[in-house]
Protein backbone atom coordinates (compact mmCIF):
# COMPACT_ATOMS: atom_id res chain seq x y z
CA UNK A 1 0.00 0.00 0.00
CA UNK A 2 2.89 2.34 0.74
CA UNK A 3 4.66 1.49 -2.51
CA UNK A 4 1.55 2.18 -4.57
CA UNK A 5 0.86 5.48 -2.77
CA UNK A 6 -2.58 4.53 -1.46
CA UNK A 7 -4.49 6.69 1.01
CA UNK A 8 -4.43 6.53 4.80
CA UNK A 9 -7.41 4.16 5.15
CA UNK A 10 -5.79 1.66 2.81
CA UNK A 11 -2.49 1.89 4.68
CA UNK A 12 -4.24 1.42 8.03
CA UNK A 13 -5.96 -1.73 6.74
CA UNK A 14 -2.70 -3.09 5.40
CA UNK A 15 -0.98 -2.65 8.78
CA UNK A 16 -2.98 -5.53 10.25
CA UNK A 17 -1.53 -8.05 7.80
CA UNK A 18 1.89 -6.74 6.89
CA UNK A 19 4.99 -8.57 8.03
CA UNK A 20 6.67 -5.30 8.95
CA UNK A 21 7.29 -1.71 7.85
CA UNK A 22 10.50 0.23 7.88
CA UNK A 23 9.95 3.49 9.86
CA UNK A 24 11.79 5.47 7.18
CA UNK A 25 9.49 4.09 4.48
CA UNK A 26 6.48 5.13 6.51
CA UNK A 27 7.92 8.61 7.03
CA UNK A 28 8.53 8.98 3.28
CA UNK A 29 4.94 7.96 2.57
CA UNK A 30 3.66 10.52 5.11
CA UNK A 31 5.72 13.31 3.54
CA UNK A 32 4.36 12.45 0.11
CA UNK A 33 0.81 12.82 1.43
CA UNK A 34 1.32 16.17 3.14
CA UNK A 35 1.73 14.67 6.60
CA UNK A 36 4.40 14.58 9.28
CA UNK A 37 5.02 11.26 11.04
CA UNK A 38 6.32 11.25 14.63
CA UNK A 39 7.30 7.79 15.80
CA UNK A 40 8.36 6.14 19.03
CA UNK A 41 9.20 2.56 19.93
CA UNK A 42 6.32 0.67 21.50
CA UNK A 43 7.14 -0.01 25.15
CA UNK A 44 5.06 -3.19 25.34
CA UNK A 45 6.26 -4.72 22.06
CA UNK A 46 9.92 -3.79 21.47
CA UNK A 47 9.77 -4.95 17.82
CA UNK A 48 6.97 -2.48 17.06
CA UNK A 49 6.70 1.29 16.90
CA UNK A 50 3.86 3.80 17.29
CA UNK A 51 3.34 6.78 15.00
CA UNK A 52 1.37 10.02 15.33
CA UNK A 53 0.42 11.76 12.05
CA UNK A 54 0.14 15.55 11.93
CA UNK A 55 -0.35 18.00 9.03
CA UNK A 56 2.98 18.92 7.48
CA UNK A 57 4.42 22.11 8.98
CA UNK A 58 2.18 21.88 12.04
CA UNK A 59 3.40 23.98 14.97
CA UNK A 60 1.36 21.96 17.44
CA UNK A 61 3.43 20.54 20.27
CA UNK A 62 2.74 16.92 21.09
CA UNK A 63 4.97 16.77 24.14
CA UNK A 64 2.12 17.92 26.36
CA UNK A 65 -0.08 15.03 25.26
CA UNK A 66 2.14 12.52 27.02
CA UNK A 67 1.07 11.47 30.50
CA UNK A 68 3.09 8.71 32.17
CA UNK A 69 1.22 5.66 33.34
CA UNK A 70 0.68 5.01 37.03
CA UNK A 71 2.85 1.88 36.95
CA UNK A 72 6.62 1.83 36.71
CA UNK A 73 6.82 1.53 32.92
CA UNK A 74 8.91 4.00 30.99
CA UNK A 75 6.36 4.95 28.35
CA UNK A 76 7.89 7.43 25.90
CA UNK A 77 6.69 9.39 22.90
CA UNK A 78 8.13 11.61 20.22
CA UNK A 79 11.70 10.26 20.14
CA UNK A 80 12.47 6.71 18.99
CA UNK A 81 16.17 6.99 19.81
CA UNK A 82 15.48 8.25 23.29
CA UNK A 83 13.54 5.13 24.23
CA UNK A 84 16.80 3.18 24.16
CA UNK A 85 18.91 5.63 26.15
CA UNK A 86 16.59 7.40 28.58
CA UNK A 87 17.02 4.82 31.36
CA UNK A 88 20.78 5.30 31.35
CA UNK A 89 20.36 9.08 31.20
CA UNK A 90 17.99 9.27 34.16
CA UNK A 91 20.14 6.94 36.26
CA UNK A 92 23.30 8.93 35.52
CA UNK A 93 21.56 12.25 36.20
CA UNK A 94 20.15 11.08 39.52
CA UNK A 95 23.53 9.72 40.61
CA UNK A 96 25.15 13.05 39.75
CA UNK A 97 22.52 14.94 41.77
CA UNK A 98 22.95 12.63 44.76
CA UNK A 99 26.72 13.16 44.64
CA UNK A 100 26.48 16.96 44.55
CA UNK A 101 23.33 17.86 46.51
CA UNK A 102 22.00 17.24 50.01
CA UNK A 103 19.37 14.48 50.17
CA UNK A 104 16.48 16.89 50.62
CA UNK A 105 17.39 18.74 47.39
CA UNK A 106 17.48 15.67 45.14
CA UNK A 107 14.35 15.73 42.93
CA UNK A 108 11.71 13.15 43.74
CA UNK A 109 11.18 12.34 40.06
CA UNK A 110 12.98 12.94 36.77
CA UNK A 111 10.91 13.06 33.57
CA UNK A 112 12.45 13.26 30.09
CA UNK A 113 10.70 15.50 27.54
CA UNK A 114 11.64 16.73 24.07
CA UNK A 115 10.89 20.40 24.56
CA UNK A 116 9.71 22.74 27.29
CA UNK A 117 6.10 23.57 26.29
CA UNK A 118 5.43 27.31 26.29
CA UNK A 119 2.33 29.43 26.69
CA UNK A 120 1.48 32.10 24.06
CA UNK A 121 3.30 34.56 26.37
CA UNK A 122 6.50 32.57 26.16
CA UNK A 123 6.35 31.22 29.73
CA UNK A 124 6.58 27.57 30.69
CA UNK A 125 3.20 25.91 30.18
CA UNK A 126 3.12 23.84 33.37
CA UNK A 127 -0.25 22.32 32.52
CA UNK A 128 1.30 20.76 29.43
CA UNK A 129 4.19 19.17 31.31
CA UNK A 130 3.91 15.43 31.92
CA UNK A 131 2.92 14.52 35.46
CA UNK A 132 5.83 12.91 37.36
CA UNK A 133 5.34 9.37 38.58
CA UNK A 134 5.96 9.80 42.30
CA UNK A 135 5.53 6.12 43.05
CA UNK A 136 9.15 5.38 42.25
CA UNK A 137 12.34 7.39 42.28
CA UNK A 138 14.15 4.82 40.19
CA UNK A 139 16.99 4.30 42.68
CA UNK A 140 15.32 3.42 45.98
CA UNK A 141 16.07 0.23 47.86
CA UNK A 142 13.38 -2.26 48.89
CA UNK A 143 12.67 -2.84 52.61
CA UNK A 144 15.22 -5.06 54.31
CA UNK A 145 13.51 -5.83 57.63
CA UNK A 146 9.92 -6.50 58.71
CA UNK A 147 9.86 -3.12 60.42
CA UNK A 148 10.95 -1.33 57.23
CA UNK A 149 8.34 -3.26 55.26
CA UNK A 150 5.62 -2.11 57.63
CA UNK A 151 6.83 1.48 57.46
CA UNK A 152 6.91 1.41 53.64
CA UNK A 153 3.31 0.20 53.66
CA UNK A 154 2.26 2.95 56.07
CA UNK A 155 4.04 5.64 54.02
CA UNK A 156 2.26 4.46 50.87
CA UNK A 157 -1.18 4.28 52.53
CA UNK A 158 -0.97 7.79 53.97
CA UNK A 159 0.42 9.30 50.75
CA UNK A 160 -2.06 7.44 48.56
CA UNK A 161 0.58 5.86 46.31
CA UNK A 162 0.99 2.19 45.39
CA UNK A 163 4.41 1.75 46.99
CA UNK A 164 7.49 3.50 48.31
CA UNK A 165 11.08 2.45 48.86
CA UNK A 166 13.13 2.91 52.00
CA UNK A 167 14.89 5.87 50.35
CA UNK A 168 11.79 7.80 49.23
CA UNK A 169 11.36 11.10 51.06
CA UNK A 170 7.91 11.46 52.64
CA UNK A 171 7.71 15.18 51.90
CA UNK A 172 9.03 14.86 48.36
CA UNK A 173 6.16 12.48 47.64
CA UNK A 174 3.57 15.07 48.63
CA UNK A 175 3.63 14.79 52.42
CA UNK A 176 2.96 17.75 54.70
CA UNK A 177 2.39 18.34 58.41
CA UNK A 178 -1.25 17.18 58.30
CA UNK A 179 -0.35 13.92 56.58
CA UNK A 180 2.61 13.56 58.91
CA UNK A 181 0.17 13.65 61.82
CA UNK A 182 -1.78 10.81 60.22
CA UNK A 183 1.42 8.85 59.64
CA UNK A 184 2.43 9.29 63.28
CA UNK A 185 -0.95 7.91 64.33
CA UNK A 186 -0.64 4.92 61.99
CA UNK A 187 2.84 4.14 63.34
CA UNK A 188 1.54 4.33 66.91
CA UNK A 189 -1.34 1.95 66.16
CA UNK A 190 0.70 -0.54 64.14
CA UNK A 191 4.10 -0.55 65.84
CA UNK A 192 3.16 0.67 69.32
CA UNK A 193 5.64 3.54 69.41
CA UNK A 194 5.32 7.31 69.53
CA UNK A 195 6.79 9.25 66.61
CA UNK A 196 6.81 13.02 67.18
CA UNK A 197 6.35 15.17 64.10
CA UNK A 198 9.81 16.61 64.61
CA UNK A 199 11.25 13.12 64.18
CA UNK A 200 9.44 12.73 60.85
CA UNK A 201 10.86 16.03 59.63
CA UNK A 202 14.36 15.05 60.71
CA UNK A 203 14.11 11.50 59.34
CA UNK A 204 11.68 11.65 56.39
CA UNK A 205 12.67 8.31 54.76
CA UNK A 206 11.99 4.80 56.03
CA UNK A 207 15.71 4.08 56.12
CA UNK A 208 16.29 7.11 58.37
CA UNK A 209 13.17 6.66 60.49
CA UNK A 210 13.37 2.95 61.32
CA UNK A 211 16.47 3.19 63.58
CA UNK A 212 14.87 6.07 65.52
CA UNK A 213 11.73 4.19 66.48
CA UNK A 214 11.82 3.07 70.08
CA UNK A 215 9.38 1.09 72.15
CA UNK A 216 8.14 3.19 75.03
CA UNK A 217 5.17 4.88 76.58
CA UNK A 218 2.42 5.40 74.03
CA UNK A 219 -0.88 7.20 74.13
CA UNK A 220 -3.92 5.27 75.35
CA UNK A 221 -5.79 3.63 72.51
CA UNK A 222 -8.85 5.48 71.20
CA UNK A 223 -11.62 2.88 71.22
CA UNK A 224 -15.36 2.77 71.83
CA UNK A 225 -16.07 2.68 75.54
CA UNK A 226 -19.02 2.65 77.94
CA UNK A 227 -20.75 5.99 78.32
CA UNK A 228 -21.14 7.53 81.75
CA UNK A 229 -24.53 8.90 82.69
CA UNK A 230 -23.09 12.41 82.68
CA UNK A 231 -21.19 12.83 79.39
CA UNK A 232 -18.90 15.88 79.52
CA UNK A 233 -18.10 18.17 76.62
CA UNK A 234 -14.74 18.07 74.90
CA UNK A 235 -12.41 20.94 75.66
CA UNK A 236 -13.14 22.51 72.28
CA UNK A 237 -16.88 22.19 72.80
CA UNK A 238 -16.60 23.81 76.22
CA UNK A 239 -15.05 26.86 74.59
CA UNK A 240 -17.91 27.28 72.12
CA UNK A 241 -20.55 26.48 74.72
CA UNK A 242 -19.22 29.27 76.92
CA UNK A 243 -19.40 31.73 74.01
CA UNK A 244 -22.88 30.50 73.13
CA UNK A 245 -24.10 31.17 76.67
CA UNK A 246 -22.31 34.52 76.80
CA UNK A 247 -23.63 35.88 73.51
CA UNK A 248 -26.85 33.93 73.16
CA UNK A 249 -27.96 32.18 69.95
CA UNK A 250 -26.21 33.66 66.93
CA UNK A 251 -24.84 32.72 63.52
CA UNK A 252 -21.25 33.53 64.48
CA UNK A 253 -20.13 29.90 64.50
CA UNK A 254 -22.29 28.58 61.68
CA UNK A 255 -20.54 26.57 58.97
CA UNK A 256 -22.58 26.55 55.74
CA UNK A 257 -22.05 24.02 52.96
CA UNK A 258 -23.86 24.87 49.70
CA UNK A 259 -23.97 22.33 46.87
CA UNK A 260 -25.37 23.10 43.42
CA UNK A 261 -27.39 20.14 42.12
CA UNK A 262 -28.43 19.60 38.52
CA UNK A 263 -30.64 16.98 36.87
CA UNK A 264 -33.70 15.14 38.13
CA UNK A 265 -33.39 15.24 41.90
CA UNK A 266 -35.13 12.67 44.09
CA UNK A 267 -36.29 14.83 47.00
CA UNK A 268 -37.36 11.89 49.15
CA UNK A 269 -34.05 10.10 48.66
CA UNK A 270 -32.19 13.32 49.52
CA UNK A 271 -34.21 13.78 52.70
CA UNK A 272 -33.56 10.20 53.79
CA UNK A 273 -29.85 10.45 52.99
CA UNK A 274 -29.44 13.57 55.18
CA UNK A 275 -30.95 11.68 58.10
CA UNK A 276 -28.75 8.68 57.29
CA UNK A 277 -25.71 10.90 57.85
CA UNK A 278 -27.19 12.19 61.12
CA UNK A 279 -27.72 8.60 62.24
CA UNK A 280 -24.14 7.69 61.32
CA UNK A 281 -22.45 10.55 63.21
CA UNK A 282 -23.51 11.07 66.83
CA UNK A 283 -22.07 14.59 66.86
CA UNK A 284 -24.87 15.63 64.48
CA UNK A 285 -27.56 14.36 66.86
CA UNK A 286 -26.22 15.77 70.09
CA UNK A 287 -27.81 18.54 72.15
CA UNK A 288 -26.12 20.36 75.01
CA UNK A 289 -27.95 20.74 78.30
CA UNK A 290 -26.94 21.88 81.77
CA UNK A 291 -27.09 19.89 84.98
CA UNK A 292 -26.14 21.68 88.20
CA UNK A 293 -24.53 24.40 86.12
CA UNK A 294 -22.36 21.99 84.10
CA UNK A 295 -22.92 21.51 80.35
CA UNK A 296 -23.31 17.91 79.27
CA UNK A 297 -23.71 16.13 75.95
CA UNK A 298 -26.97 14.32 75.31
CA UNK A 299 -26.83 12.03 72.29
CA UNK A 300 -30.33 11.58 70.84
CA UNK A 301 -31.58 8.30 69.43
CA UNK A 302 -31.72 8.43 65.62
CA UNK A 303 -35.51 8.41 65.47
CA UNK A 304 -35.63 11.48 67.73
CA UNK A 305 -32.93 13.35 65.83
CA UNK A 306 -34.26 13.35 62.27
CA UNK A 307 -34.64 16.76 60.68
CA UNK A 308 -36.88 18.06 57.93
CA UNK A 309 -35.65 19.11 54.52
CA UNK A 310 -37.22 22.48 53.82
CA UNK A 311 -37.90 22.98 50.10
CA UNK A 312 -37.86 26.64 49.10
CA UNK A 313 -38.83 27.67 45.53
CA UNK A 314 -36.84 30.64 44.28
CA UNK A 315 -35.29 32.12 41.13
CA UNK A 316 -31.75 32.93 40.06
CA UNK A 317 -32.05 36.57 41.05
CA UNK A 318 -33.19 35.80 44.58
CA UNK A 319 -31.09 32.69 45.19
CA UNK A 320 -28.01 34.33 46.73
CA UNK A 321 -30.03 36.40 49.20
CA UNK A 322 -32.10 33.40 50.31
CA UNK A 323 -29.03 31.22 50.80
CA UNK A 324 -27.28 33.98 52.74
CA UNK A 325 -30.29 34.44 55.00
CA UNK A 326 -30.66 30.70 55.63
CA UNK A 327 -26.96 30.39 56.49
CA UNK A 328 -27.55 32.82 59.37
CA UNK A 329 -29.88 30.47 61.22
CA UNK A 330 -29.51 30.75 65.00
CA UNK A 331 -29.27 27.35 66.68
CA UNK A 332 -30.65 26.63 70.13
CA UNK A 333 -28.01 24.11 71.10
CA UNK A 334 -29.96 22.92 74.14
CA UNK A 335 -32.94 21.76 72.06
CA UNK A 336 -31.94 21.57 68.38
CA UNK A 337 -29.54 19.19 66.72
CA UNK A 338 -26.66 21.21 65.24
CA UNK A 339 -27.52 20.57 61.57
CA UNK A 340 -30.10 22.27 59.34
CA UNK A 341 -30.96 21.52 55.71
CA UNK A 342 -32.76 23.57 53.05
CA UNK A 343 -33.20 22.90 49.34
CA UNK A 344 -33.63 25.92 47.07
CA UNK A 345 -35.24 24.93 43.77
CA UNK A 346 -34.50 27.29 40.88
CA UNK A 347 -35.81 25.18 37.98
CA UNK A 348 -37.07 21.58 37.79
CA UNK A 349 -33.49 20.48 37.07
CA UNK A 350 -31.45 23.04 39.02
CA UNK A 351 -31.33 23.52 42.78
CA UNK A 352 -28.99 24.35 45.65
CA UNK A 353 -28.76 22.27 48.81
CA UNK A 354 -27.65 24.24 51.87
CA UNK A 355 -26.44 22.37 54.94
CA UNK A 356 -25.65 24.51 57.96
CA UNK A 357 -23.72 22.90 60.79
CA UNK A 358 -22.84 24.58 64.06
CA UNK A 359 -19.11 24.63 64.74
CA UNK A 360 -19.66 22.79 68.03
CA UNK A 361 -20.44 19.67 65.98
CA UNK A 362 -17.94 19.98 63.13
CA UNK A 363 -14.84 21.59 61.68
CA UNK A 364 -13.32 22.19 58.28
CA UNK A 365 -12.24 18.56 57.91
CA UNK A 366 -15.79 17.47 58.76
CA UNK A 367 -17.30 19.36 55.83
CA UNK A 368 -15.59 17.10 53.32
CA UNK A 369 -16.70 14.01 55.21
CA UNK A 370 -20.26 15.39 55.41
CA UNK A 371 -20.40 15.83 51.64
CA UNK A 372 -18.87 12.41 50.92
CA UNK A 373 -21.22 10.55 53.25
CA UNK A 374 -24.22 12.42 51.87
CA UNK A 375 -23.32 11.46 48.30
CA UNK A 376 -22.89 7.81 49.31
CA UNK A 377 -26.22 7.78 51.16
CA UNK A 378 -28.10 9.50 48.33
CA UNK A 379 -26.67 7.09 45.77
CA UNK A 380 -28.02 4.19 47.83
CA UNK A 381 -31.40 5.77 48.64
CA UNK A 382 -31.96 6.71 45.00
CA UNK A 383 -31.86 2.99 44.17
CA UNK A 384 -34.19 2.13 47.04
CA UNK A 385 -31.59 0.74 49.46
CA UNK A 386 -30.00 1.93 52.69
CA UNK A 387 -26.32 2.97 52.58
CA UNK A 388 -24.00 0.04 53.21
CA UNK A 389 -21.05 1.71 54.84
CA UNK A 390 -18.68 0.22 57.43
CA UNK A 391 -19.33 0.98 61.06
CA UNK A 392 -17.30 3.84 62.47
CA UNK A 393 -14.74 2.58 65.03
CA UNK A 394 -15.53 5.40 67.48
CA UNK A 395 -17.95 8.28 67.95
CA UNK A 396 -17.33 11.80 69.19
CA UNK A 397 -18.36 10.90 72.75
CA UNK A 398 -15.60 8.26 72.80
CA UNK A 399 -13.12 10.94 71.76
CA UNK A 400 -14.32 13.22 74.56
CA UNK A 401 -13.66 10.57 77.21
CA UNK A 402 -10.35 9.54 75.60
CA UNK A 403 -9.15 13.16 75.50
CA UNK A 404 -9.49 13.46 79.25
CA UNK A 405 -7.68 10.15 79.82
CA UNK A 406 -4.94 11.29 77.46
CA UNK A 407 -4.16 14.56 79.24
CA UNK A 408 -4.91 13.51 82.80
CA UNK A 409 -5.64 15.84 85.69
CA UNK A 410 -4.40 19.43 85.43
CA UNK A 411 -3.65 19.32 89.18
CA UNK A 412 -1.32 16.33 88.80
CA UNK A 413 2.28 17.59 88.43
CA UNK A 414 3.22 14.42 86.53
CA UNK A 415 0.32 14.44 84.06
CA UNK A 416 0.73 15.11 80.32
CA UNK A 417 -1.57 18.10 80.81
CA UNK A 418 0.87 19.69 83.26
CA UNK A 419 3.87 18.90 81.07
CA UNK A 420 2.28 20.57 78.04
CA UNK A 421 1.07 23.48 80.15
CA UNK A 422 4.61 24.06 81.44
CA UNK A 423 5.93 24.10 77.88
CA UNK A 424 3.43 26.73 76.79
CA UNK A 425 3.95 28.81 79.94
CA UNK A 426 7.63 29.10 79.03
CA UNK A 427 6.96 29.57 75.32
CA UNK A 428 4.45 32.38 75.81
CA UNK A 429 6.09 34.20 78.73
CA UNK A 430 5.97 37.96 78.16
CA UNK A 431 3.54 37.63 75.25
CA UNK A 432 2.40 41.11 74.10
CA UNK A 433 -1.28 41.82 74.75
CA UNK A 434 -1.84 43.12 71.25
CA UNK A 435 0.08 42.80 68.03
CA UNK A 436 -1.34 45.03 65.36
CA UNK A 437 -0.34 47.24 62.49
CA UNK A 438 -1.34 50.88 62.18
CA UNK A 439 -4.95 51.15 60.96
CA UNK A 440 -7.21 53.97 59.85
CA UNK A 441 -9.98 52.91 62.25
CA UNK A 442 -9.96 52.52 66.04
CA UNK A 443 -10.18 49.03 67.53
CA UNK A 444 -13.76 48.51 68.83
CA UNK A 445 -14.25 47.80 72.50
CA UNK A 446 -16.73 45.02 71.67
CA UNK A 447 -16.28 42.76 68.63
CA UNK A 448 -18.93 43.36 66.00
CA UNK A 449 -18.04 40.26 63.94
CA UNK A 450 -18.58 42.41 60.86
CA UNK A 451 -15.29 41.35 59.37
CA UNK A 452 -14.50 40.37 55.83
CA UNK A 453 -11.85 38.51 53.89
CA UNK A 454 -9.80 39.30 50.85
CA UNK A 455 -8.49 36.88 48.27
CA UNK A 456 -5.32 37.02 46.24
CA UNK A 457 -3.66 34.50 43.96
CA UNK A 458 -0.09 33.23 43.82
CA UNK A 459 0.93 32.56 40.24
CA UNK A 460 2.41 29.16 39.33
CA UNK A 461 5.97 30.45 38.98
CA UNK A 462 5.95 32.00 42.44
CA UNK A 463 4.33 28.89 43.91
CA UNK A 464 7.06 26.77 42.36
CA UNK A 465 9.74 29.04 43.82
CA UNK A 466 8.15 28.85 47.28
CA UNK A 467 7.91 25.07 47.03
CA UNK A 468 11.58 24.84 46.13
CA UNK A 469 12.45 27.10 49.08
CA UNK A 470 10.46 24.88 51.44
CA UNK A 471 12.18 21.76 50.13
CA UNK A 472 15.67 23.24 50.32
CA UNK A 473 15.17 24.36 53.93
CA UNK A 474 13.40 21.24 55.19
CA UNK A 475 10.20 23.18 55.90
CA UNK A 476 6.63 23.14 54.60
CA UNK A 477 4.75 25.66 52.51
CA UNK A 478 2.80 26.65 55.61
CA UNK A 479 6.03 27.43 57.46
CA UNK A 480 7.27 29.55 54.55
CA UNK A 481 4.04 31.55 54.52
CA UNK A 482 4.10 31.88 58.31
CA UNK A 483 7.61 33.31 58.24
CA UNK A 484 6.62 35.61 55.38
CA UNK A 485 3.64 36.91 57.30
CA UNK A 486 5.73 37.55 60.43
CA UNK A 487 8.29 39.46 58.36
CA UNK A 488 5.52 41.47 56.71
CA UNK A 489 3.92 42.35 60.07
CA UNK A 490 7.28 43.64 61.33
CA UNK A 491 7.77 45.76 58.20
CA UNK A 492 4.30 47.23 58.63
CA UNK A 493 5.05 48.34 62.19
CA UNK A 494 3.76 45.52 64.38
CA UNK A 495 7.03 45.11 66.25
CA UNK A 496 9.42 42.18 66.41
CA UNK A 497 7.48 39.79 68.68
CA UNK A 498 4.87 38.28 66.36
CA UNK A 499 2.54 35.63 67.84
CA UNK A 500 0.19 34.09 65.27
CA UNK A 501 -2.89 32.03 65.99
CA UNK A 502 -2.77 28.87 63.90
CA UNK A 503 -5.50 26.22 63.72
CA UNK A 504 -4.46 22.58 63.85
CA UNK A 505 -6.67 19.65 62.87
CA UNK A 506 -6.37 17.88 66.23
CA UNK A 507 -7.08 14.47 64.69
CA UNK A 508 -4.08 12.74 66.19
CA UNK A 509 -5.56 9.24 66.01
CA UNK A 510 -6.43 7.42 62.78
CA UNK A 511 -9.84 6.41 64.17
CA UNK A 512 -10.87 10.07 63.88
CA UNK A 513 -10.14 10.39 60.16
CA UNK A 514 -13.67 9.50 59.01
CA UNK A 515 -15.55 11.17 61.85
CA UNK A 516 -17.61 14.37 61.82
CA UNK A 517 -16.93 16.41 64.94
CA UNK A 518 -15.15 19.42 66.42
CA UNK A 519 -11.49 18.45 66.89
CA UNK A 520 -9.63 21.55 65.77
CA UNK A 521 -7.45 23.38 68.27
CA UNK A 522 -5.58 26.67 68.05
CA UNK A 523 -1.85 27.01 68.63
CA UNK A 524 0.12 30.17 69.30
CA UNK A 525 3.17 30.26 67.03
CA UNK A 526 5.53 32.98 68.17
CA UNK A 527 8.17 34.42 65.86
CA UNK A 528 10.98 36.76 66.87
CA UNK A 529 12.09 39.04 64.03
CA UNK A 530 14.52 41.10 66.13
CA UNK A 531 18.10 41.78 64.97
CA UNK A 532 17.08 41.65 61.30
CA UNK A 533 17.53 37.90 60.69
CA UNK A 534 17.93 36.56 57.16
CA UNK A 535 14.84 34.88 55.80
CA UNK A 536 16.60 31.51 55.96
CA UNK A 537 17.36 32.07 59.65
CA UNK A 538 13.74 33.11 60.19
CA UNK A 539 12.56 29.91 58.50
CA UNK A 540 14.81 27.83 60.76
CA UNK A 541 13.28 29.51 63.80
CA UNK A 542 9.73 29.01 62.51
CA UNK A 543 10.44 25.35 61.79
CA UNK A 544 11.71 24.71 65.31
CA UNK A 545 8.84 26.60 66.92
CA UNK A 546 6.18 24.92 64.81
CA UNK A 547 7.45 21.37 65.34
CA UNK A 548 7.62 21.91 69.10
CA UNK A 549 4.09 23.32 69.05
CA UNK A 550 2.80 20.30 67.12
CA UNK A 551 4.30 18.03 69.78
CA UNK A 552 2.39 19.95 72.48
CA UNK A 553 -0.84 20.45 70.53
CA UNK A 554 -3.27 18.63 72.85
CA UNK A 555 -3.73 21.24 75.54
CA UNK A 556 -6.86 23.38 74.95
CA UNK A 557 -6.37 26.87 73.56
CA UNK A 558 -8.21 28.55 76.43
CA UNK A 559 -5.51 27.28 78.80
CA UNK A 560 -2.82 29.04 76.77
CA UNK A 561 -4.05 32.65 76.68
Amino acid sequence: ALDTGENLDAVRSALTSTAGIDPETFHEWATGHGLEAISTWNTEQPASFDTVLLPAGSTQTVTGTYQPSTNNSTTLTNSPARSRTTGTLISALRQMLQDQLPDYMVPAAVVVIDHIPLTPNGKTDRKALPAPDYTSTGSGRPPRTPQEEILCTLFAEVLGVPSVTVDDNFFDLGGHSLLATQLSSRIRTTLGTETPLQTLFEAPTVAQLAPRLTQGVTRPALVAQPRPEALPLSFAQQRLWFLHKLEGPSATYNMPLAMRLTGDLNHQALHESINDVITRHEALRTVFQETDGQPLQRVLDPEHAHIELRIVPTNKDGLAARVDQAARHEFDLSAQVPLRAELFTVTPTESVLLLVIHHIAGDGWSMGRLAQDLVAAYTARHTGTAPDWPQLPVQYADYTLWQRDLLGDDTDPDSPFTAQQNYWAEQLAGLPEQVTIPTNRPRPAIPSYAGDSTTFHIDPDLHQTLSELARSTGTTMYMVLQASFAALMTRLGAGTDIPLGAPIAGRTDENLDQLIGFFVNTLVLRTNTANNPTFTDLLTQVRQTSLAAYTHQDIPFEHLV
